[in-house]
């Protein structure tokens, strides 16, 4: 497996916009505006491929000057639980220390806590709703 930036607009990043739908916008009747894809030039755009195929995918959207925030993270639903989602993360929080991040932080769905919390990451503040579900906030420093 390949752990990979991907850049706007290429083949890699149309695979990344479709697995992103139909793991986490299509379960919810959801979909994306071509406004939100357009922001997403500025964003650190990451994949896990097997050859050609993407399996994983996440982004990291600057916040300020220290933090960064994990965005849109999808694992292809007949590949989770084999160590993939851990591997992305890996690979995010490397990238994001060497652009020079102190914190990572994510708006997460209650449903994936579990799977952050043993990456290290903690519950900051209440439950929310977002996209029509329960979401926390979780940070951790890098």
């Amino acid at each position: 497996m390949a752990l990979k930036q991907i850049d706007h607009g290429s083949k890699e990043y149309q695979q990344m916009v479709n697995l992103r739908m139909e793991v986490l916008r299509k379960p919810l009747g959801l979909g994306f505006t071509k406004d939100e894809l357009e922001k997403e030039k500025e964003d650190v755009l990451i994949g896990a491929f097997e050859d050609e195929k993407l399996l994983a995918c996440c982004m990291l959207t600057k916040h300020d000057d220290k933090n960064v925030r994990l965005r849109q993270m999808a694992v292809q639903n007949n590949v989770q639980g084999k160590g993939i989602g851990a591997s992305m993360m890996n690979f995010a929080e490397t990238l994001a220390r060497d652009k020079g991040f102190k914190k990572l932080m994510m708006h997460a769905r209650k449903t994936a806590t579990g799977f952050y919390e043993k990456l290290g990451y903690k519950i900051a503040g209440e439950e929310f709703t977002e996209v029509t579900i329960p979401h926390y906030m979780m940070e951790k420093t890098l």
